[in-house]
């Protein structure tokens, strides 16, 4: 009788350990970076939540357990922080997807320089935050700002402060972040639509289908999962911000615009609260855990549907 195959699974094939180390060892440079900068100090984080730590050289840690949690369940500043930072992801992430569904539905139209339009629709994404962030307080600066003066010469008004105003500020921070995040969204949203067979538009439009028809039996299956991928990606970058509302207003006015980073910075880095920062890391971290995995039960549930 012959002797059954590795592929069968009663021997394994001559050399397969050998290649599956040398996979490791192709696999190693990249997966090290990883480790030292990013799983490294995110277990160090978590560590340091259950620590007294705070700033200065002579001062000695000690392990506090789940003290700074409990203090955490009694901050209210830190619970209005993390309702903003809710209202601004949401507020964020939903107007930008379906703005950014829109635009992608008209640049994936054979219009005329469509090619420059495509370009000029990324040009946002180009730009750093904090670049972005200073060019929107010119924006909106109150006496010389171009939005103000707009308002003045259609005599709307005489202009207000508008990143300063309890009312105004945290709308006005969202349309920023609307702006400088909708291009990185057109652009999945555009390759998805592009990879949509054309076939399939035209025997949905024989068969009498309409635009809007044809978008939901069409186009929006063949995108779902790209929609579900980069609207979770967004709220998690969106919940996560820190220097676009940092240089726009710092947080203010009266910690209207104070998102749990920017609150998590200032327990660090103004009032050397080290360990207690930690703490806030390590439920933002559990909440962004659970964004991801509800986008990969969405994920799941659409590959389902697919098939």
């Amino acid at each position: 009788m012959k002797r059954q195959s590795g592929a069968d699974g009663a021997h394994p094939r001559p050399g397969t350990a050998a290649r599956d180390r040398a996979a490791w060892f192709l696999v190693l440079p990249a997966l090290l970076p990883i480790l030292i900068l990013s799983v490294g100090p995110l277990l160090y984080g978590i560590a340091l939540a259950f620590t007294d730590a705070q700033s200065g050289r002579t001062r000695s840690t000690q392990w506090i357990g789940t003290l700074n949690f409990q203090d955490l369940l009694h901050d209210t500043l830190f619970w209005d922080s993390f309702r903003i930072g809710l209202l601004w992801a949401f507020g964020v992430t939903v107007p930008q997807f379906l703005l950014a569904l829109g635009l992608a539905l008209l640049l994936n139209q054979k219009l005329r320089l469509r090619w420059l339009a495509r370009a000029l629709a990324i040009i946002p994404w180009a730009m750093p935050e904090v670049v972005v962030g200073i060019m929107w307080r010119l924006v909106y600066n109150p006496d010389a700002g171009i939005l103000n003066e707009t308002l003045r010469d259609l005599g709307l008004g005489d202009g207000r402060d508008w990143l300063t105003g309890l009312a105004t500020a945290l709308p006005a921070v969202i349309l920023v972040g609307i702006w400088a995040g909708m291009p990185q969204t057109t652009v999945a949203l555009l390759a998805g639509l592009q990879n949509t067979p054309h076939e399939l538009h035209e025997a949905a439009a024989l068969d009498g289908a309409g635009a809007w028809r044809r978008f939901r039996t069409v186009t929006w299956p063949a995108i779902k999962p790209i929609a579900l991928a980069i609207s979770a990606l967004n709220l998690i970058w969106n919940f996560n911000s820190f220097a676009l509302v940092y240089v726009l207003t710092s947080g203010g006015p009266g910690g209207r615009t104070r998102l749990p980073m920017l609150f998590a910075y200032e327990e660090a880095f103004r009032y050397g609260q080290f360990g207690y920062a930690a703490a806030m890391g390590c439920v933002m971290v559990a909440v962004i855990s659970v964004i991801l995995a509800c986008c990969l039960v969405g994920r799941i549930s659409a590959g389902g549907e697919q098939r």
